[in-house]
């Protein structure tokens, strides 16, 4: 081997070795972009399953239903209460808690709008309140 066909040799050796170099550089940067932490993986996820449910709830939901008019002592006196919890609400609550399919999902909201209703010390949980409540 003569002393220039070493040195072109080992030229383009270096020239693709820098290719390389700057490759693996390249999935380096997108490798530590793209893999999310735990956390942020899982408030991605909660954000997605909040929209979702906050959306279905809206569209089981309706925004009026047909009810005789009661006293709130009425209510507060016989009324019936959220399922799993001792928070009384109206009917009309419980009716439209049991339009939700999914059970989980309808105990879920139960369980939000029974902890909203003890934090702001709600004695009767009616439509309206519910509705706030229930957005997640």
């Amino acid at each position: 081997m003569s002393a220039a066909n070493v040195e072109a040799r080992l030229a383009a050796l270096e020239s693709k070795l820098g290719r390389l170099e700057q490759l693996l550089t390249t999935v380096n940067d997108k490798l530590d972009r793209a893999a999310p932490s735990v956390d942020e993986a899982r408030r991605g996820i909660q954000a997605w399953v909040t929209e979702y449910v906050s959306l279905r709830l809206q569209q089981l939901v309706p925004e009026t239903c047909e009810h005789p008019e009661r006293e709130a002592e009425a209510v507060v006196a016989e009324g019936p209460v959220l399922p799993g919890t001792r928070i009384r609400c109206t009917d009309e609550v419980l009716h439209r808690l049991s339009r939700i399919p999914i059970p989980f999902v309808r105990q879920m909201v139960a369980e939000k709008v029974a902890e909203a209703a003890r934090a702001e010390k709600v004695g009767v949980v009616d439509v309206t309140f519910f509705e706030r409540a229930a957005t997640f």
